[in-house]
This record gives structure tokens, sequence and C-alpha cells, in this order.
């Protein structure tokens, strides 16, 4: 008896998990048709470009399928990579409208940092003002990463302040500064991934959880929240988070 109770209940817990993929999968398909129809209302040439891909890639198939005479063979290849190329268009197109958006609004590097790929630990507005002027923290193979966002003339002092600070716990461990901006020697929001995916690996894995102890013991300053719009579509909840625990 208790085994067919058991039977039922996995059958049932297998539906019920059945039932959330496809509710998240139902989901997402429709995040990705609202962007879509956001990203074509704003950018004309997006549909142009990503039939140009799918129709090109479907041409050359065919017509190389026709050389060797295997076009029904190559066919479905040429419209496979033809649709695969389309969709890179479209979410290159998409980030870049997203960043032309959030770029030079308070919060913009935060939001950024949030979306960093690779293990990555970021500590958002370790220190800042009541301008909207912020200092984050990024630790990871390179050593520290402090990434600031505001007025040049403000996060100067800033950055060298909580440079100090850092300085005196990690040691001999590389320690970057980088101002996000447009200006003179400033890195733009939309490279500001990029530039710190090319920052040399200096530790180890292990050297990097032996400095995240060691900042987590770091009594950090508060921040005051950034005033004025957020990016769109940007996830606060770490700065928000950040800022509650100060």
């Amino acid at each position: 008896m208790a085994g067919k109770q058991d039977k039922a209940a996995a059958k049932a817990a297998s539906k019920e998990a059945a039932k959330a993929r496809r509710a998240a999968s139902k989901a997402k398909r429709g995040q990705i048709f609202e962007a879509f129809k956001m990203q074509r209302r704003e950018d004309k040439a997006l549909v142009p470009l990503m039939l140009a891909c799918l129709l090109g890639a479907t041409a050359a198939a065919f017509l190389i399928g026709l050389i060797w005479d295997m076009h029904w063979v190559l066919l479905p290849m040429g419209i496979a990579v033809g649709a695969l190329l389309a969709v890179i268009v479209f979410g290159r197109r998409v980030q870049r409208t997203v960043y032309a958006k959030a770029d030079g609004q308070p919060g913009a590097a935060a939001w950024a940092l949030d979306n960093l790929r690779g293990k990555w630990r970021v500590t958002q507005a370790v220190a800042g003002t009541t301008s909207g002027d912020m200092v984050h923290r990024v630790l990871g193979r390179p050593g520290v990463v402090l990434v600031a966002e505001g007025a040049p003339h403000r996060v100067k002092g800033l950055l060298a302040q909580e440079k100090k600070r850092v300085a005196r716990v990690i040691g001999e461990t590389p320690i970057y500064d980088l101002v996000v901006g447009t200006e003179e020697g400033q890195v733009p929001l939309r490279k500001l991934q990029g530039h710190l995916m090319k920052l040399p690996r200096n530790i180890s894995t292990a050297q990097v959880d032996t400095i995240d102890n060691r900042l987590a013991a770091l009594a950090s300053r508060g921040a005051a929240l950034p005033k004025g719009p957020m990016p769109q579509g940007a996830k606060m909840r770490n700065v928000q988070r950040a800022m509650r625990r100060r």
C-alpha cells in the first residue's frame, strides 16, 4: 500500500515539475517576443538584417548544394545556420539598445556588474555620495577591481580612499581602478564587461576565496541610493540589499 502511495506521489511530483517547466518556458518565450516587439519599434533595421541572415545563409547552402549535388541535404543546414545568425543579430542589437539607454544614468555600472558573467564576486556601492556617485568592488582572478560611476572630480577621491582601505587587507594582490563614462581615460558602459574579462589572471581561485573572506570583514562606509531614473530593465535588488546592510 505504501509503495503505491509513494509511486503516486512521485508521479504527481513529476507532473508538477513538468508543468512548472512548461510554464517557465512559456514565460521565457513571452519575454523574448516582447523584447522583439520593443526592439522592432525602435530599430527599423532589425527585421531586414534578420531576414538577410536567414535568406543569405539558406541561399548559400542551396547554391553549394547544387554544385555538389547535395542541395536537399545542405538546405536544412543552411536554414538552421541562418536562423542562428538571425538570433545572434537580434541579441546583439537588443544589448546595444539597452546599454545606450542605460549609459549615463545613475546605477548603470551597478546594473552592468550585476549581469557580469563568470566567477566574479561583486559588492556594489562600497562607497558613495548623496549625489549618486558610487564605487563598486569586483573580486576575481585578476585581483580587486574598483569600478566608479559618477562625476569624475568626486569619484577620484572615493577611488583613492577605497583603494587604501582595500590595500590594507589584501597585501600585494593587484588592485585596478576605473571610471565608467565616455570621457578620455574612462571605460564606456557597453565595454565594461569586456574590459574586466581582458584583465590578466594574477591570482588563483583559492586566493580569491581567501581575499573574499578578508574583504567580508572589512567595514564599509554607507552609501546613498542613486537619485534619478534607473536604466530600463535594470535589476537594482543587490544595490538596495547592500544599502540595507549598512
